[in-house]
């Protein structure tokens, strides 16, 4: 059985798909989750990463989870995934963690070394920026045919959730991979500006594309995260490290294929901004 969190996510979602395509068994977990998310054949079981004792019925013959970055307390999770019978654990991560250590990526830096000192084979992978973050473009792309954020031209390798759905699958289910820490990014860094346009090319409508001031997009993002996380993710939006707009190989290595392009991404997504 492999134990999938965040099971209703941009991530989760896929990989129970994926896993379950492939005739694994699967529990897919998330606080609201029921049957009718997930494929036929998959167990569903509602519980909260931040309550450890929630997840002991989802955790029943684990070989394996899927562990998002939250709640806080990764080693009571972790002891109680390996009480349950789980060999392996793959971690999906924050590319942040190796970048900027400390500060807004601390939280993820404990879930790393809890999973390190677990005593289960694992895996980290450390995920750039997700192409599904321009969801948040969703609501005004389809009210207004805009699409507002800062630093226009800064570019980052954005990364289709459904390739770290894929690579998880890979590791989860493969060989070799034990101990490996791998960074997910892209094939090629894009602008906040050219990623509106790829979405206003799949749509088959102009988008106009506002660049913010740093302030303007402090304070929107002030509204649903912590201060410290802002923080980084302006940093990183802003003034990106080397690190951080270079393109890894490691989703290629795993999968025998590139990393999917934004515009794959905004192809698949059309609908959501129509």
């Amino acid at each position: 059985m492999i134990v999938v969190t965040g099971a209703t996510g941009n991530v989760g979602r896929t990989l129970v798909r994926t896993l379950a395509e492939a005739g694994e068994p699967v529990t897919a977990v998330s606080r609201r989750v029921t049957e009718t998310d997930v494929p036929a054949g998959v167990r569903a079981v509602a519980a909260d990463l931040g309550d450890p004792a929630s997840l002991a019925a989802a955790l029943d013959g684990a070989k394996a989870l899927f562990l998002l970055v939250a709640g806080e307390d990764p080693a009571g999770l972790l002891a109680r995934a390996k009480d349950a019978g789980a060999a392996k654990v793959v971690l999906l991560s924050s590319q942040g963690v190796g970048t900027r250590p400390g500060g807004a990526y601390a939280h993820a830096a404990g879930f790393e070394k809890a999973v390190a000192e677990s005593g289960l084979a694992y895996t980290v992978l450390r995920s750039g920026g997700m192409a599904s973050n321009a969801l948040a473009w969703a609501e005004p792309v389809r009210a207004h045919r805009a699409a507002a954020a800062p630093f226009a031209e800064v570019g980052l390798p954005f990364i289709d959730p459904d390739d770290v759905a894929a690579v998880a699958a890979a590791v989860l289910t493969g060989d070799g991979h034990d101990g490996a820490t791998y960074v997910l990014t892209g094939p090629a860094p894009t602008t906040p500006r050219e990623r509106a346009e790829a979405i206003a090319s799949v749509i088959g409508e102009r988008v106009a594309f506002v660049e913010q001031t740093r302030e303007e997009a402090h304070a929107q993002m002030s509204a649903f995260m912590p201060a410290a996380v802002v923080e980084g993710t302006l940093a990183i939006l802003g003034e990106p490290t080397p690190a951080e707009q270079a393109v890894s190989g490691d989703v290629a290595r795993i999968l025998g294929r590139p990393a999917a392009p934004f515009a794959a991404w905004a192809a698949r997504n059309a609908a959501a901004f129509r």
